[in-house]
């Protein structure tokens, strides 16, 4: 199959879909370009900061993609090609673009405040209480991981003297003198657009020139080499601040600036897959279909049977909780007005789907390597795949090196970008966790009022997310997965029962959501069977074994008791408006 008729089959269904499922989607909630959203009504400098369409778009992208629709797809392509394209259309289509498009609206109907004030909303307190104690336990998982990352991608190599291998640790050195630089370029951006109204379009230009400088810069000049403790404990301290600095100097413009460098690599990508193909270097090697079990196993592990793996794998590409909490924490409180929903939130998540089928067709390119085993690393697979294409391209040829280096380098920006919003995500919920239905943080008295202070909230976020991240984040990341997607299918119920005492239709929720949940319990289960086994079998991985048994039970159960509460919500619902 040529990757030419799949990236272009695939961007246009998504652009059709966008112009009419989307707009339909609009009409049915009643989305209101004349009504005030919070970022106006709740505006406080901080956290509500009304943000014109095109940076906020960069923010929520930003944060909801990073390296998720780019993993994802290289690590299903086992089952086949054909599973892969479908699950993004039909999964991004009427699954994931719906739940973000509904969590985003669902929030600025109520103040922005997350999805669990919208779950008390509709289901009662009970219901917020168990959402926010999951989600608030994932985001800790997300930022133990990510700030994980991020020092794994700055931190030196040492040799067997001890001293910094200067030879060896260049590209991370370089990677951290860049993400710094281009911190500080954020900030003087959001000072000069904010606060001296500078022209956006004149400031955009100056902040992609400075980005570019700064790449010339960080290749050519890179003088920090630390240890990946202290390059942990350094990231813990930018998060704190991060998470309570108003989102004008640094949230807006460095998501927005950021965003460029994904933009960049997709076109990059675009032009390599039909550029390459025209030249006769995308042909697509994975099969069509390559049975329901995955027995080629690249990494070394199966993932196991096509359902539920396929779509448990593919999330950031399809459909992912993570995205509900992103549109309902901090996206929701910049919205300028309801007509910029659409395009940030559905489109915003049609536009991942894109990059995950530019993901496939990259993995696809290199095909031979990976089914081998020999290329595994998601990240180091796409960029090797799409710079290999770009260099097949006559008149490119001496530019996969360079290709390779900056597609690696925008894929390692955007965990930073994921991990402080999600510290800033989390530190929302710990407050909100503290709060009675309709309660602001300013109405908190007594010990809660102690607890729902920003920075409290993220002090704790932020020392429970660096110690897990310090000590063993990876013995519970397999559940991760499976979390990540109840989080989905809790999201889209949450929207449902909402949609459903506002007298909206919310039948377009159902199948997603039933989905969903069948999806991630049947997941689930086939943790608790594997970790059983793992008891049974004894040996010194034991304890993590019956703790991730014990997580996954619990997060069945989790599931189940929602689900009932919101169906018992919307059978009420549906009595009263017959």
């Amino acid at each position: 199959m040529n990757s030419i008729a799949v990236l272009i089959i695939g961007i246009a269904i998504l652009a059709i879909a966008y112009v009419t499922y989307g707009r339909w989607l609009a009409n049915q909630w009643g989305v209101d370009p004349s009504r005030e959203t919070p970022s106006h009504t709740e505006q406080d400098g901080v956290d509500y900061v009304p943000a014109k369409a095109p940076v906020l778009m960069g923010h929520h992208f930003s944060s909801i993609a990073g390296a998720g629709p780019i993993n994802g797809p290289i690590q299903a392509a086992v089952f086949g090609w054909v599973p892969v394209l479908l699950w993004v259309l039909i999964g991004g289509i009427f699954f994931g673009a719906v739940h973000d498009f509904g969590a985003l609206f669902a929030s600025i109907r109520n103040k922005g405040q997350s999805i669990g004030e919208v779950i008390a909303a509709a289901m009662g307190t009970k219901a917020k209480k168990l959402f926010i104690i999951f989600s608030y336990l994932t985001l800790i998982l997300v930022v133990a991981a990510f700030a994980s990352i991020v020092a794994n991608t700055f931190m030196a190599t040492y040799d067997e003297s001890g001293a910094v291998d200067m030879a060896a640790s260049a590209s991370n050195a370089t990677t951290a003198m860049i993400s710094i630089m281009f911190i500080v370029i954020a900030v003087v951006f959001g000072f000069f657009v904010y606060r001296k109204n500078m022209g956006l379009g004149v400031s955009t230009v100056i902040g992609v020139a400075a980005i570019i400088l700064c790449m010339i810069v960080g290749l050519n000049w890179h003088p920090i080499y630390l240890s990946n403790t202290t390059w942990m404990i350094i990231v813990g301290i930018y998060i704190t601040v991060a998470s309570v600095t108003p989102v004008w100097i640094l949230l807006q413009p460095r998501d927005y600036l950021s965003s460029f460098l994904l933009y960049f690599m997709m076109i990059v990508a675009v032009v390599g897959i039909i550029g390459g193909g025209i030249a006769g270097g995308a042909q697509m090697d994975i099969p069509a279909f390559a049975g329901f079990k995955d027995t080629l196993a690249p990494t070394g592990t199966s993932l196991g049977y096509m359902f539920p793996a396929l779509f448990v794998t593919i999330a950031c590409g399809a459909i992912s909780g993570f995205h509900s909490l992103v549109g309902s924490g901090t996206t929701a409180k910049q919205l300028n007005n309801e007509r910029d929903a659409r395009p940030i939130a559905y489109g915003g998540m049609l536009i991942e789907c894109a990059l995950a089928i530019i993901s496939l067709c990259a993995v696809g390119y290199v095909w031979s390597e990976y089914a081998a085993g020999q290329t595994v690393t998601p990240t180091v697979v796409f960029a090797s795949g799409i710079s290999r294409m770009v260099s097949s391209i006559p008149g490119l040829a001496g530019t996969e090196h360079v290709a390779y280096s900056l597609l690696v380098l925008t894929v390692s920006a955007f965990c930073l970008t994921s991990l402080d919003t999600a510290t800033r995500l989390a530190r929302y919920m710990f407050q909100e966790f503290w709060l009675d239905p309709g309660q602001s943080v300013e109405d908190a008295q007594g010990y809660k009022k102690v607890l729902t202070n920003p920075l409290v909230a993220t002090i704790v976020t932020v020392a429970l997310g660096i110690a897990l991240g310090l000590t063993g984040y990876a013995n519970v990341w397999p559940l991760f997965g499976a979390a990540n997607q109840l989080l989905a299918a809790l999201g889209l119920l949450a929207v449902a029962t909402w949609l459903g005492k506002a007298g909206r239709n919310n039948k377009m929720f159902y199948l997603p959501m039933a989905f969903m949940l069948v999806v991630t319990i049947t997941s689930l289960c086939f943790t608790l069977k594997a970790n059983f086994a793992g008891i049974a079998a004894g040996g010194a991985g034991v304890t993590w074994c019956v703790i991730r048994a014990v997580i996954a039970a619990l997060l069945i159960v989790l599931a189940v008791i929602l689900a009932i509460d919101g169906i018992k919500t919307m059978a009420g619902q549906n009595k009263k408006s017959a």
